[in-house]
C-alpha cells in the first residue's frame, strides 16, 4: 500500500465555472477532486489544502509556507510520495523553487490541467491521477521535483508553459521530457545528472527580470536599484547581448552590490562570450554581471533568490551546474 499526500494550491484543476461561464479557482477542495479520480485500490491518498488561488497570485512567502509544508509531511516516513496541484501559469516557478529546496529523496510531484473538470476534452483528473501514480513509483527515487502534464513527465529545471490553453501546455525546448505514463504505466527514460539542495531561510529576497530589446534604456535598472532589488536577471538576446543604452545603469547597480546575470531569450543554447561590442556578453561580464548559462529568465530568478537566501559566496559557479 502506497501513501501519497496531495497539497493543494488552487489553479484552473480547482476551477468551476460561475453563471457567466467564466472560472473561478477557489471553488474545488482537494477532497473533492479525489473523489473523482477513481484511484487505485493499493493508494492512500492524504488531502491538505494549503491555497486556493489563481497561480499569478502566489508570492514568494506563500512558496516558503509551501516548502516548509513539504518539508513537515515528509517527516512522515509513511508517505512515499507528495503531489502539488497547482494553476498553469506559474507552475514552472514554483516546481524549480521546490526542486532546489526540497532535498527529500521521495519524489515531489507538480502538475495541474488546462481545463476545468467542467469543461469538454478535460485534463484535470487525468493529469492528477498520472501524477499520484507517478509520486508512487519507487524508480523515481531522488528525482527532486518534477511536473506531469499529458501523460509526460518534465525536469523542473527545463519545463516551461508553452501554449496558453492547449492540452500539450508544457514543453522542455531542446531537452525533451523524462518519461511518458502510457496507458497507466509509468516509464522513465532518463533523469538529470545533478540533483541540487540549498538550505534557505524563511525570506526570499526580491529579484527582478528585465528585458532587452532595440533602444532598450537603463530605466528599469535604474528602478530597481531605487526600491531596493537584491537581484536582477537581464534577459538578453542570441548569445546575452544588451542595448548598449543599459550598461551605464548595469554598471551602477553592480557597484551597489546588486547580483546580475544575464540570460538569452533564445528557446535553445546559452551565454556565450562571442563579441566585444558594447552590450555584449563579455562586456556585462567584465562589469561584473554573472552568465546565466542555458536558464530561462523564470528559472534564473527563482534560482538566484534561493542562492541569495541560501548566502552562497560563488553565485556564478552556482549558475554552471
Amino acid at each position: 500500500m502506497k501513501k501519497i499526500a496531495l497539497i493543494t494550491t488552487g489553479g484552473t484543476i480547482a476551477s468551476k465555472k460561475d453563471r457567466d461561464g467564466l472560472l473561478t479557482c477557489t471553488e474545488m477542495k482537494g477532497d473533492e477532486l479525489a473523489k473523482l479520480c477513481e484511484l487505485p485500490s493499493d493508494i492512500t491518498l492524504e488531502v491538505h489544502n494549503l491555497f486556493q488561488l489563481p497561480s499569478m497570485h502566489l508570492s514568494f512567502n506563500m512558496l516558503i509556507i509551501l516548502k516548509n509544508k513539504v518539508g513537515k509531511l515528509f517527516q512522515d516516513k509513511s508517505v512515499d510520495g507528495i503531489v502539488i496541484t497547482h494553476g498553469t501559469d506559474s507552475l514552472e516557478e514554483t516546481s524549480y523553487f521546490l526542486d532546489l529546496t526540497v532535498g527529500d529523496r521521495r519524489p515531489v510531484v507538480v502538475t495541474g490541467s488546462q481545463r476545468s473538470t467542467e469543461s469538454i476534452g478535460s485534463d484535470a483528473l487525468i493529469n492528477l491521477r498520472h501524477s499520484i501514480s507517478v509520486a508512487s513509483e519507487n524508480k523515481l527515487d531522488n528525482i527532486g521535483t518534477i511536473v506531469v502534464f499529458n501523460e509526460r513527465i518534465w525536469s523542473s529545471r527545463y519545463v516551461k508553459k508553452v501554449d496558453a490553453s492547449n492540452l500539450q501546455g508544457f514543453n522542455a525546448f531542446g531537452f525533451g521530457y523524462l518519461g511518458v505514463i502510457d496507458n497507466g504505466v509509468v516509464n522513465l527514460f532518463q533523469r538529470p545528472l545533478i540533483r541540487e539542495f540549498y538550505d534557505i531561510n524563511d525570506e526570499l529576497p526580491p529579484v527582478d527580470i528585465i528585458k532587452s530589446y532595440i533602444d532598450a534604456d537603463g530605466k528599469f535598472i535604474n528602478a530597481a536599484i531605487q526600491n531596493n532589488i537584491k537581484g536582477i536577471i537581464l534577459e538578453g538576446s542570441g548569445g546575452g547581448q544588451v542595448s548598449p543604452l543599459m550598461m551605464d545603469e548595469v554598471s551602477r547597480a553592480v557597484k551597489k552590490g546588486i547580483k546580475i546575470v544575464i540570460t538569452t531569450s533564445s528557446e535553445e543554447g546559452k551565454v556565450g562570450f562571442s563579441y566585444n561590442d558594447k552590450g555584449s556578453a563579455i562586456d556585462l561580464y567584465n562589469q561584473g554581471v554573472i552568465s546565466g548559462f542555458d536558464y530561462d529568465s523564470k528559472k534564473a530568478r527563482i534560482k538566484l533568490a534561493v542562492l541569495l537566501s541560501a548566502n552562497e559566496e560563488n553565485i556564478e559557479s552556482e549558475f554552471l551546474k
